[in-house]
């Protein structure tokens, strides 16, 4: 909101010497966004003057151009000769003349120069020129009775002046006006407004008839009629240049004072043109199939939710956003018919989006507009038409719906003080309400009883009133307590352990990547996961940022393989990425309503238990992604490629450095190949899924071709917060031993590992797979594993048949487990 010092001083008697900037800063200090404080016209130096043209005498030059050497009474003794290009004027016509000495916007400095063969000393200016707008097809005409030669044409055309540029944020509708600033400006100040919507309205019978088919999105529908109207009747040049200041454009005189009124009291204005008017004005939701042309000559279809002006011809306004053109103002208008009406703000809202018209009117609608403005907004409309058009006012008048009341709000008076930290007395807390336009009304117990006024639809809550206390008494005024910081107590054993996990994987070669938590069904289609999986049970954002992903994520892969083929795409060839974070599952019903947090105390358990059962599941998980080679090429050899097994590897480091003992099985499982999938247990516990990406994955989301991933449960690991036991180093040697065990295809080398182990008994100290043997010494369908067990004891030396016997033992029980045969 653009709000000129000239416009805001006829409302409020600013103090001698307040520059533009200290009231930039009592506005700031009352909590309002000035962004710039702007000096239109400060750079203007005289001589301007007004001149009339004496003679002139027109000539063509040899490269075409016509010129008039004119003869200029500028209140001198002698006129003064002039050249001008334009040819818009006539004798005796008023002009405005910047004289030898004159500075125009710009820097543009005018002195006597010779041009087309004479000697122009001044310049007569166009509107550009001068920067009262963009016109320059022609010089500035001036009427009759505005000036005499020699007058200063500065004050005349109101060049200068001071602008404050207020950003209004969606909370303050009132501010999009000329009277809420002026508000604001006299309650900073302590003085009186003179508010312009204060006059008297009365209505001597019926007016223009009206019907409301929807008073819920049109509460209030206020009509006046003049007639006599001038249509020739131009703009005066206070107005002309107090609307240009605020961003708008002069069009003509009757639409000019519609947008005057709107800037000046926030309430949006239509006219229409009586004659063009059909039968009564209606205002009803539209009809299926139903279009309207609006003033900008576009033919809209219109949608049943949309709110229309209509007259018995159909449609002739979209409500609170743009008029139809049937019933345009136009040149030969002298019958108007004014519209102040008041419309729900989120339908207005709704329907300026459907039809991309981000108008005025639909700006001010939206942040909301003051109900009891309707029938002063039309009057005041109605006194300007006659003051300036000639016209004349109908007696009658029709006022349709009532305005409502805005909704009683009880405060404890000790509220602010306890909220703010500043100690706020019953007597100031009253009188800032009161400052704001509130009625309040002292009640028992210390409370309040406060009815917001009609133009401060945000005021609905006890807290909302507390903001408006600290606003107006001004937030520098809030003291800067730094708060005393309790003793820390060090970060918690689940933090401590997802820090070591994530040192781990770091030092495994592994890179931390971020990304966002929002995932499409494009991406779980590409993970190939089937319909009925789980990870397909998503939980919809409210406002998503992207349309492509509007859902909160069920599983990290999506992101992290999203980042991975933006680094292959990059030119990256080997990559090892790993992430940590939150997943959310949402339950099998509906979530429970999140109560709202007391902003004066600490919440209780119940608060925030409430808050918790109000949340989805959220459970925490760490997902690695690889492609490339594991082991880069050299003089040492040959590179090595990512296989499963290193995805399966990184879960054993995760679970060392977690302090578990993992588990491996073969399993089946989106969206991993089916043949290298392995299933990765604590105990009995499924905590995540390791392997392979099945290649139509892979080609679905643009990978490598053997890309590998791994992805558990954090808050599965069955983690215990007690010391971590040192292990017993034992100086005695060790004794190995070679087993290579036969076993059917389909038997889990887990399963073999785990019945060495426990046969074995204490003296193992470690166990390895190191040759895995397929092929026609072993038969068909079966596979030999070679393990090399290590044998030592804490307390002496062990004997060969010590070792043998553990050996056997351990043999002995894989048999009986897996049927496992010893291989000669």
């Amino acid at each position: 909101m653009r709000v000129p010092l000239s416009w805001l001083s006829e409302y409020v008697d600013l103090p001698p010497g307040e520059s533009a900037r200290d009231i930039a800063g009592r506005l700031i200090r009352a909590g309002l966004e000035v962004e710039t404080v702007d000096h239109p016209g400060a750079d203007v130096e005289g001589p301007l003057v007004v001149g009339r043209v004496v003679d002139f005498g027109e000539e063509t030059h040899k490269n075409g151009k016509t010129i008039r050497w004119c003869e200029v009474d500028v209140g001198e003794a002698e006129p003064r000769g002039i050249v001008c290009g334009a040819l818009n004027f006539a004798t005796d016509d008023l002009v405005v003349v910047s004289l030898p000495g004159a500075v125009l916007p710009g820097g543009f400095t005018i002195s006597a120069r010779r041009t087309y063969g004479h000697v122009s000393d001044g310049m007569i200016c166009s509107a550009r020129e001068l920067g009262l707008g963009d016109d320059h097809s022609g010089i500035m005409v001036l009427k009759p009775d505005e000036g005499v030669p020699g007058d200063d044409a500065i004050d005349l055309l109101h060049l200068r002046d001071d602008v404050l540029d207020i950003a209004v944020t969606p909370d303050r509708g009132y501010a999009l006006s000329i009277r809420g600033i002026a508000r604001e400006v006299a309650t900073a100040y302590g003085l009186p407004l003179r508010d312009p919507a204060d006059v008297q309205v009365s209505f001597e019978g019926d007016g223009y008839p009206v019907r409301v088919e929807d008073l819920d999105r049109c509460p209030v529908f206020a009509a006046r009629t003049v007639t006599g109207f001038n249509p020739d009747a131009p703009s005066p040049r206070w107005m002309q240049r107090r609307i240009q200041l605020a961003g708008m454009r002069s069009l003509s005189l009757a639409v000019d004072i519609t947008n005057y009124v709107m800037l000046e009291l926030g309430e949006p204005i239509h006219g229409y043109d009586h004659t063009l008017l059909s039968g009564p004005i209606v205002v009803r939701r539209a009809k299926p199939g139903e279009k309207l042309t609006t003033l900008d000559d576009v033919v809209r279809d219109l949608d049943p939710d949309d709110l229309l002006i209509t007259d018995d011809s159909g449609p002739i306004g979209l409500a609170g956003v743009m008029g139809g053109a049937t019933t345009e103002l136009g040149p030969t208008t002298t019958e108007i018919v004014i519209e102040a009406a008041n419309f729900e703000a989120t339908g207005v809202a709704r329907t300026a989006r459907r039809h991309k018209l981000p108008t005025e009117g639909a700006k001010r609608w939206e942040r909301g507009v003051d109900p009891a403005l309707p029938a002063a907004a039309a009057q005041r409309v109605v006194d300007l038409l006659v003051e300036l058009g000639g016209a004349t006012a109908e007696p009658g008048g029709t006022v349709v719906g009532t305005v409502p009341e805005p909704a009683r709000v009880e405060i404890d008076a000790s509220l602010p003080a306890r909220v703010v930290g500043v100690g706020y007395s019953t007597e100031e807390v009253a009188r800032w309400l009161a400052a704001v336009g509130a009625r309040v009304t002292p009640i028992e117990n210390g409370r309040l009883s406060v009815v917001p006024p009609t133009w401060r639809p945000d005021l609905t809550d006890p807290y909302d009133l507390v903001e408006e206390v600290a606003r107006l008494h001004g937030y520098d005024a809030i003291p800067s307590v730094l708060p005393v910081a309790p003793a820390g107590r060090g970060i918690t054993f689940g933090q401590r352990v997802r820090r070591r996990i994530e040192r781990a994987i770091a030092a495994a070669g592994f890179v931390e990547a971020l990304s966002y938590p929002f995932i499409g069904d494009a991406d779980l289609d590409a993970l190939q996961l089937p319909e009925d999986d789980a990870r397909r049970q998503l939980m919809r954002l409210a406002n998503p940022l992207s349309d492509e992903q509007p859902y909160l994520r069920t599983t990290l892969l999506p992101g992290l393989l999203a980042t991975l083929r933006r680094n292959v795409g990059r030119g990256a060839t080997d990559v090892a990425l790993f992430e940590s974070g939150l997943v959310f599952r949402p339950g099998p019903g509906p979530l429970a309503v999140p109560p709202r947090l007391p902003v004066d105390r600490r919440p209780s358990d119940a608060d925030i238990a409430a808050l918790e059962a109000a949340l989805p599941d959220q459970p925490r998980r760490i997902a690695v992604a690889l492609c490339g080679n594991r082991e880069p090429a050299g003089w040492w050899g040959p590179a090595r490629p990512v296989s499963w097994a290193d995805a399966v590897h990184v879960a054993h480091v995760i679970a060392d450095a977690a302090g578990v003992e993992l588990t491996v099985r073969r399993d089946e499982h989106a969206p991993w190949h089916p043949g290298r999938c392995a299933a990765l247990y604590v105990g009995e516990t499924l905590v995540g899924h390791a392997g392979e990406l099945h290649p139509r994955a892979v080609e679905a989301l643009g990978l490598p071709a053997c890309t590998c991933a791994m992805e558990l449960e954090l808050d599965r690991l069955d983690t215990v917060d007690e010391p971590v036991p040192a292990p017993v180093v034992s100086t005695f040697p060790v004794a190995t031993q070679d087993v290579a065990l036969v076993v059917e295809s389909s038997v889990p080398a887990a399963d073999v590992e785990a019945a060495l182990r426990d046969g074995a008994g204490e003296l193992l100290e470690s166990l390895r797979l190191f040759d895995v043997y397929e092929g026609p010494q072993v038969g068909e369908g079966r596979r030999s594993l070679a393990y090399a067990l290590r044998f030592r004891a804490p307390d002496r030396t062990l004997t060969v048949e010590e070792t043998t016997a553990a050996r056997d033992a351990a043999v002995a029980t894989a048999t009986e487990r897996t049927g496992a045969v010893l291989r000669s």
